[in-house]
């Protein structure tokens, strides 16, 4: 299967890939599907039903937002987040909902959107069904999607299929599902990782001008650090959280750089990690990377390498970020990029991963050194669980994000002190990560029943 780059990678708002922007995907898909089925014109009334993890956390993730703004047609990549409350507040009280944009029909918040407790869907965690009517309440279409993870959205017959994507397979010069293979085709061919994957780019057809396509990613992870490092006050959702990114960044900044310590460099790393996932939680404007609950990780990896390495470059940020989306690849076909399924250990776990690597890969190390590092960056958050406290975005989400940037930097030079022969394997650390992700118990999954969730008294 030949994934892009631009799969890893995706422009949003937050806070969730999988329960914000699949959800919108996959409405959009359904409106696509009511135009090819020619049901459009005489649908007067959508059903939306949400199940599983969508239902468990839903409402805390935006969920409901989410699935109103893909049938109003909006696409996560363009939606203006200042624009939503707005959307958002005409369909509740008016009753209305402007179908893809162009016609009006009846739609009862309370009642046509409904959340399913308890109750999932057989193909994945993250459900849904979309359902159309016409003016008598007859059943136009019907579909279910499931939301996998990053953004990747799955109609019911795709799942059917066992297709780990909506994307066709295309032919790559260097195809690869094991990181077995990336290795073997470095050696046989004298490429790094970043090359062969930027080889096989050229041949997907997702991009005119892949350096380019490249760069505006990075200026939208930077973008995302710099509006979360200006704003303040607290985070929507009622846990009165603090946006704590402003004052640290004033001090940081404030400090001369006589006066810096020795692990200096980690504050910031923290602060670009805090700054981006507090904007995620607000419904900001994101890069999915590989999610959005770990939106974080890579941006604050490569901001350190921007700011903090000497001899950086643009071509270094275009090699850091096609090293992270192969080694991002590997979790998507081997495991799971999404919480309901195996808790954070794929998303925070995933990110850490990618963002060694790829620090690793700039840092001058050689192919197997990146393969080391992103290893080391998985083994260690191997069992890390998904407990979001009133099934918001926010704790432990925010600074989890923090110790994933932080321990992706050590992994990275942890590596390149070796010479990438190591004990533990990328592809056995991300096989043992999907078994646990299967073993762990639902509570720990992005349930809100389980963990801190739990144990966190929400006044």
């Amino acid at each position: 299967m030949g994934l892009s780059i631009f799969d890893l990678f995706k422009i949003g708002i937050g806070p969730s890939s999988s329960h914000t922007v699949g959800p919108m995907v996959a409405a959009n898909r359904f409106l696509d599907e009511l135009q090819a089925n020619q049901h459009f014109e005489q649908t007067q009334r959508i059903k939306a039903d949400l199940y599983g993890s969508l239902a468990m956390t839903g409402e805390g993730h935006a969920t409901d937002v989410a699935v109103l703004l893909g049938l109003l047609g909006e696409q996560p990549d363009s939606v203006s987040p200042d624009k939503v409350p707005e959307y958002v507040s005409d369909i509740k009280n008016n009753d209305r909902l402007k179908l893809g944009g162009i016609r009006t029909i009846t739609f009862h918040f309370d009642t046509d959107l409904q959340f399913h407790f308890g109750s999932s869907l057989p193909s994945h965690p993250n459900g849904m069904s979309l359902t159309a009517l016409d003016a008598n309440g007859q059943v136009l279409y019907k579909n279910q999607y499931y939301s996998v993870g990053g953004g990747f959205v799955l109609n019911e017959q795709e799942a059917s299929s066992n297709l780990s994507t909506n994307l066709q397979a295309a032919p790559i010069p260097y195809p690869f599902e094991k990181g077995q293979d990336l290795l073997d085709h470095g050696k046989n061919s004298g490429l790094s990782i970043a090359e062969l994957v930027l080889e096989n780019e050229k041949h997907l057809g997702r991009s005119q001008d892949i350096p380019k396509d490249l760069m505006a990613i990075w200026q939208v992870m930077d973008q995302c650090i710099q509006r979360g490092c200006e704003q303040t006050g607290k985070l929507p959702g009622g846990l009165d959280v603090d946006r704590r990114a402003s004052d640290i960044h004033k001090r940081l900044i404030n400090k001369p750089k006589e006066q810096w310590d020795d692990l200096q460099s980690m504050d910031w790393v923290s602060l670009f990690a805090l700054a981006v996932n507090e904007e995620n939680a607000a419904g900001g404007r994101v890069v999915t990377a590989p999610t959005n609950g770990a939106a974080g990780v890579i941006p604050a990896v490569l901001a350190y390498y921007d700011r903090f390495v000497p001899g950086n470059s643009e071509q270094g940020i275009q090699t850091f970020l096609a090293t992270a989306a192969a080694i991002g690849m590997l979790y998507k076909k081997n495991a799971s990029i999404s919480a309901a399924e195996v808790g954070c250990q794929g998303e925070i776990g995933v990110a850490c991963s990618m963002a060694a690597g790829a620090l690793c890969a700039v840092l001058g190390g050689t192919n197997e050194q990146i393969e080391n590092a992103a290893e080391i960056g998985m083994e260690h958050n191997l069992g890390l669980t998904c407990d979001p406290v009133a099934g918001l975005v926010q704790v432990p989400c925010i600074e989890r994000n923090t110790m994933g940037a932080v321990k992706a930097i050590n992994a990275a030079r942890l590596a390149l002190q070796g010479t990438g022969q190591h004990r533990v394997s990328l592809d056995s650390v991300i096989e043992t990560m999907h078994q646990t992700g299967l073993d762990m118990q639902d509570k720990y999954k992005e349930t809100a029943t389980g963990g801190l969730a739990v144990n966190v008294v929400v006044c």
